[in-house]
Parts: C-alpha cells; sequence; structure tokens
C-alpha cells in the first residue's frame, strides 16, 4: 500500500522529467543564433502563439475583428487574396490556408547580403525562418504534399546536401512570385557590353525538426544549416553592435522585435559606389548614397525595435545605436539634451495633439546648411541668394533688417505645437484643425517681422495689414496664398503672429491664438492634469529627454473616419496609393465611428539620447472602456 504512491510518484517524475527533456531539445535557438553575420536586416516574433494571443485582446485586434468592420474588412481581404496569395498559390502550388495554423514558435523573416560585395548582379538574400513546434508532423506532410505538386507540375526538382540537411531546391521561372522577389538589372543599353547572364531563381527549403526553413539562394540557407547541426559559422548574435542593442532594448521578453544592421549596410552601399566604372552603377545607389552620407545617417551603427502588447497598453521602443563622437546631420540634430519637454499649463485640456521638442534652433540650422552643402555644392549658392532677396525686402521697411539674425540667429532651445478639436464639419475645416506654433526666442518682434517678410516674399500684397492689440498684446496678420480645397475652390487664408512668455506664436486660426493670450495666466483647466497622459508619462519614464509627445486619439480618428467616409477627401487620399490597392479600400464601408470609438483612446511618446545612441519610446494605453 506505501509502495503503491512511491511507485506512482516516481513515474509521475520520470514522465515530467523526459517531458521537459523533450522540450527543451526542441526548442529552437533564437533568430539572431540561427542568422548568418551578413544579415542586414531581420524581424521576429520569438512565440507567435503567445503573440497571436495577446495580439486578439489588443483594442487593434479587436477594433479589426468587430462585426461592424467586417464589409470593410471582407472587401480588403478579398483583394489581397486576389493580388497576392492567389498568384503565390498559382505559382509555387501552395495553399497558404495549409501553414496559416502551422507557425507556434518562432517566426522570422530576414534580408542578408547574400555575399555581395557592392559590385555586380547580386539580389538581396531573402530567408524565412518558422517553427511549428508540436505542430511538426504537420508540417512535414505539408511540405510532402507540396513537392509531390511540384513535381507533378513538371519543376526539375533537386535535392542538395547541406551540412548534413536535405534541402529541395525549387527552381522559378521569371514570371514565379514576380511580385515578391527583387527585380533584375535592365539589359545592358545600346554601346555598351552585353549584360551577364543571370543566375536561375531558386528556392531552397527544408526542415530541421519542428523549423521550416526557406531561403532564395545557398549563401542563404548555408549558415543556418551550420547552426542548426551544432557548427560554428559567425552569427548575428557575434555582432558587438547587436550584442549591446540585445542587452539594452530586448529585456522583459518582446512579443516582436527586429534589428537593422546600419554598418553593414552603409559599408555595402559604400563600396557600390566605389566600382572601378561608375556608369555601372544605377543612379540610385550613387544617389543614396551621397544622400545618407549628406544627411549623416552613415553614422548609424544599428536600429532597432521591440513591442510589448500587456494588459495595460502597447509600448513600441526604437533605438538608433549612433555613438555621439560619430553624430552628424539628422543624428546630431535629434540627440537632443536632456532638457524637460512636458506640457506647459497653459496648453488647454480640450488639445487634442501636442508636441515639445527642446531643439537648438541656431545649431540645426547650422547643421542643415552643412547638410545642403555636403548634398549639392552649389545650393549654399542658391541659398544666399533667396536670403539676400529677403534682406531686400525686409530693409525696405527696416534698415537694419537682416534674416540671418532676425529669424534663425534668433531661434532659443524650445519648439511646441499643440492641435485642438475641429470646430466645423465641412471638409476644409476636417482638412485644417486648429493648430497652434511655438517658438521660444530671443527677440519676439524680429522673429515676427522676419516671419512676416518670408511670407510677404510667398505672396506680394501692396499693403501691410496694420497689427491688432489683444489682452495687452499686438496681433499681426498676413495674407498668404489662397489653399485649393479638395473639390478646388480656393480658400483664403491668413497667418497671424503674436508673443508671449518668450515664445512667438504662429497659426492660421486666429481663435487658438487669441486663446493661448488668454491662457498664459494658467487659470484654464490644462491638459497637463489629464490622467492618461499622467499614466502614459509613468510608462515612458517622464518627458525629460527633450521630446515629448501626445495625441487623443478618440478625437483625431473621429476625424480621420469623417475625411474618409467623404468621396471627395477619400477620393483625394486615395492617390499616394497605387492604381491597384485604390480597388481595395472601400472606405465607404466604413461604419458609423460611434460603434467603434471605444477601441481607441490616447497614444504619447518621448525621447531620450546618450552617448551611445538615440532612444524613441511609444505608449498606447488600453482603453479604459475594454477593462
Amino acid at each position: 500500500m506505501i509502495n503503491q504512491p512511491l511507485r506512482l510518484a516516481v513515474r509521475t517524475s520520470v514522465t515530467l522529467v523526459l517531458a521537459a527533456a523533450s522540450l527543451l531539445q526542441a526548442a529552437m535557438p533564437p533568430a539572431e543564433n540561427l542568422l548568418s553575420s551578413d544579415t542586414l536586416a531581420f524581424v521576429t516574433v520569438p512565440d507567435f502563439a503567445a503573440a497571436r494571443l495577446a495580439a486578439k485582446s489588443s483594442p487593434g485586434w479587436m477594433f479589426w475583428d468587430d462585426a461592424s468592420m467586417r464589409p470593410f474588412r471582407d472587401k480588403l481581404a478579398a483583394k489581397w487574396s486576389e493580388q497576392f496569395v492567389a498568384p503565390l498559390e498559382r505559382d509555387l502550388g501552395v495553399r497558404v490556408a495549409d501553414f496559416a495554423d502551422l507557425p507556434q514558435g518562432q517566426i522570422t523573416f530576414a534580408v542578408t547580403a547574400n555575399g555581395a560585395t557592392g559590385h555586380g548582379d547580386i539580389p538581396p538574400g531573402l530567408l524565412l525562418l518558422l517553427d511549428a513546434r508540436g505542430r511538426s508532423d504537420s508540417l512535414k506532410t505539408n511540405l510532402a504534399q507540396l513537392v509531390k505538386k511540384w513535381t507533378d507540375s513538371g519543376r526539375a526538382l533537386r535535392t542538395e546536401q547541406i551540412h548534413g540537411l536535405t534541402f529541395t531546391v525549387v527552381p522559378l521561372s521569371s514570371n514565379d512570385l514576380a511580385g515578391f522577389l527583387p527585380k533584375r538589372a535592365p539589359a545592358a543599353e545600346a554601346g555598351r557590353e552585353p549584360a551577364k547572364s543571370a543566375t536561375p531563381r531558386e528556392i531552397y527549403v527544408t526542415q530541421f525538426d519542428s523549423l521550416l526553413v526557406v531561403g532564395n539562394s545557398l549563401k542563404v540557407v548555408e549558415p543556418v544549416a551550420a547552426h542548426l547541426t551544432g557548427g560554428s559559422a559567425p552569427a548575428v548574435a557575434d555582432n558587438a553592435v547587436f550584442i549591446g542593442d540585445k542587452l539594452s532594448q530586448y529585456r522583459e521578453n518582446p512579443q516582436y522585435y527586429g534589428w537593422f544592421n546600419g554598418k553593414g549596410f552603409f559599408d555595402l552601399l559604400t563600396q557600390a559606389t566605389t566600382a572601378s566604372d561608375p556608369d555601372d552603377l544605377p543612379s540610385a545607389s550613387l544617389v543614396s548614397a551621397k544622400s545618407l552620407s549628406a544627411f549623416g545617417l552613415g553614422g548609424m551603427k544599428s536600429a532597432s525595435f521591440a513591442l510589448r502588447e500587456t494588459r495595460e497598453g502597447t509600448t513600441l521602443t526604437l533605438h538608433v545605436t549612433a555613438p555621439e563622437t560619430e553624430r552628424a546631420g539628422l543624428l546630431k540634430i535629434f540627440a537632443l539634451p536632456p532638457k524637460d519637454a512636458s506640457v506647459p499649463l497653459f496648453v488647454p485640456a480640450d488639445a487634442v495633439k501636442f508636441t515639445r521638442i527642446r531643439l537648438d534652433g541656431k545649431q540645426t540650422w547650422a547643421e542643415l546648411q552643412k547638410m545642403l552643402v555636403s548634398f549639392s555644392p552649389n545650393s549654399q549658392t542658391y541659398l544666399n541668394a533667396v536670403i539676400g532677396m529677403a534682406n531686400s525686402l525686409g530693409q525696405q521697411k527696416n534698415p537694419g533688417f537682416d534674416i540671418r539674425n532676425d529669424l534663425f540667429g534668433n531661434l532659443n532651445d524650445d519648439l511646441m505645437i499643440y492641435q485642438k478639436p475641429v470646430a466645423g464639419k465641412s471638409l476644409g475645416d476636417l482638412a485644417n484643425p486648429p493648430t497652434l506654433y511655438l517658438l521660444a526666442v530671443a527677440n519676439p518682434e524680429a522673429m515676427i517681422n522676419a516671419v512676416k517678410t518670408v511670407a510677404v516674399m510667398s505672396n506680394p500684397q501692396e499693403s501691410e495689414a496694420a497689427p491688432r492689440e489683444f489682452q495687452g498684446r499686438k496681433i499681426h496678420s498676413v495674407a498668404l496664398k489662397p489653399a485649393l480645397s479638395a473639390t478646388g475652390t480656393a480658400q483664403p487664408r491668413s497667418l497671424y503672429a503674436s508673443s508671449s512668455g518668450g515664445y512667438v506664436a504662429l497659426s492660421s486660426d486666429l481663435a487658438i491664438l487669441e486663446e493661448f493670450l488668454r491662457n498664459m495666466d494658467g487659470k484654464n483647466k490644462p491638459l497637463a492634469e489629464n490622467a492618461g497622459l499622467l499614466n502614459a508619462l509613468e510608462h515612458l519614464g517622464g518627458a525629460g529627454g527633450g521630446l515629448f509627445g501626445y495625441e487623443n486619439q478618440r478625437e483625431t480618428m473621429r476625424v480621420s473616419f469623417k475625411e474618409m467616409q467623404n468621396t471627395v477627401a477619400a477620393d483625394a487620399a486615395l492617390k499616394m496609393f497605387p492604381v491597384a490597392v485604390r480597388q481595395w479600400l472601400d472606405f465607404t464601408l466604413l461604419p458609423d465611428y460611434d460603434a467603434v470609438s471605444k477601441y481607441f483612446y490616447i497614444s504619447a511618446f518621448a525621447g531620450t539620447a546618450n552617448v551611445q545612441g538615440l532612444t524613441f519610446k511609444f505608449f498606447t494605453p488600453r482603453p479604459p472602456q475594454l477593462n
């Protein structure tokens, strides 16, 4: 009687130990341990089953899955299937639905250099890793059926042994996956040597335990096979920059994360532009290399992101590794000093958007000039000509006017923008919400005169309107060029300017500027006391890094819905998309906004910089009505 419970306990313990051992043996290494050292970028979901479960309870997923969104969602899904899924299934003889439920562990997509050195016609390497975990048998069955379909369709498949793994190599015709794989370089132009024959496109496919490996070349899959079978090929995890990013950015198990190898990408681009015959290079490569250098992006060692979904909300962290000693251009401009960027008390409680950036105006202007000259040496000549014209115009009324001093040299280190709710219902009102710009300056009067001079240059006028008194302050106005509405009607516009508290206030909406002048006494209810904003600040770690922003998404989405449901506005917005995509988005099928407003709340972001790099953090709290 005593031995039976003992035997049961021993049997249970052995079972648990074996099960744990099985799980440990089946666990796949993380993406960074499998990907080759020449990986340029990758995005991974370490635990797809857990991420899918978290996503299904997220406000965004719930909004998309809401019954009222079904007409819009179904049409979009049908068009997606018609344009992409159907051709994919036709070209590869695969049913996407057969693989839809297979991702259970990690799913990773990576882009590699594919052995390229910057010269020649070598397309980037593309790699997919998919861990089916407990559905390994289903994966094996689906792959076997797929290989049979390929063989029956006449494809000349072959197999290759790579580090002990058997890969099925599938040849592709020039039409296969035309919308997914990079295009080949065009044929040689007349008078030049014939282009070299392109290497045939192929896909390498294998299964290792529960992991599906798919790549578009031998060089892409070979390192993965080596890592899976105990080899010691260099991996992303060995990269010193990645190691630093992983320690600082990928803690607390993010549901999604990704990494961009800035140094590897820029080195490759630089090698491409130093070809012995520049005529062999596409002009886009030359322009891209020059632009990156001019903008200072060559100092970016890497960029990474990590996204976390919790019951409290969604947190997205973006990080750029750029050592302080190597920053120039944009990286130097946005490496903000650790200064307070919180919401001042004069910003009203009903503001729907707010952004504050402690940008050094004089330093920014100097850096922008360097960027322009680096990109185009002649740009300084054109810039000087424009400044000369502005000075000539301004000196007609003020002989001492100098736009370099009065405008650019007058800037301090504080810029704020906030937006109020749209008051009207017309398309023009929706497209132009009341917005106020605040610039911290040393000499407000000189700044206002400089702004008026620049405005008059773009819209010459016979006489200048006299400023009017308001709350002990002067409000200046200058007519701007009329704006064309979505219907093609010219809408008159004016720019209003005033100053208070060391700031110059600019707006095309007189009411918001007057409200600012009244609210400088801080007696009205401020946005800074908003409970949701205060909660977001806690998650972001405060607003002491020189950058902070806030948005009342519930109200901004209300305006967006109205715009999208307006036929004229929707047609204008769709022009930014390719013709094929415009047919997918039928905004007339969207529901009334009140039916889905509960899925929207607020969002906030903050930025910081240190000697290693720049970090931007975004937080979207879960809407209270969904708790």
